[in-house]
């Protein structure tokens, strides 16, 4: 594992840890080099699932994207970052139990929404607007005025 400090490949496991209920283990590393700790991740890669997108197009899954998204709707909001690494652990979960090698966006983007919408009801719509579209005032209103009909 190369050092991300020094870019030396010369480290120590220090301490391992399993996490995510068995499903990764994180390891505490130390550089021989320049002595500076880090932390590093390692996951079982599964099959690969593509992502079919609005246009057609297909990529790779990508957990880090949807945390990056996330990222973007709470930003300034009292959110923390726990909740959007469960948050996204939860929504692959959720791809992968699917047993299927292509996925469309939109399950994807609607199972961010119902997660998101249980902890930050701002985060909620700053991640729809961008998700759904939203292309002027009118539409923000129109789901506010929707929201507020189903209380």
């Amino acid at each position: 594992m190369k050092c991300p400090f020094c870019d030396t490949k010369k480290t120590q496991v220090l301490e391992s840890r399993v996490v995510e209920d068995g499903k990764a283990i994180r390891r505490r590393r130390e550089c021989l080099k320049c002595t500076k700790r880090f932390t590093t991740l390692e996951r079982v890669r599964g099959n690969s699932v593509w992502v079919i997108k609005k246009d057609g197009t297909r990529e790779p899954f990508d957990r880090e994207k949807i945390k990056r998204g996330v990222m973007r709707s709470i930003e300034k909001r009292p959110v923390g970052l726990k909740l959007v690494d469960d948050l996204a652990e939860q929504v692959e979960r959720e791809v992968f139990k699917r047993e299927s090698q292509e996925v469309q966006s939109k399950l994807i983007g609607s199972a961010v929404l119902r997660r998101l919408k249980k902890i930050d009801k701002v985060a909620w719509l700053r991640f729809a607007s961008v998700y759904l579209e939203f292309s002027d005032l009118g539409d923000f209103e129109k789901v506010i005025w929707l929201k507020s009909k189903q209380k």
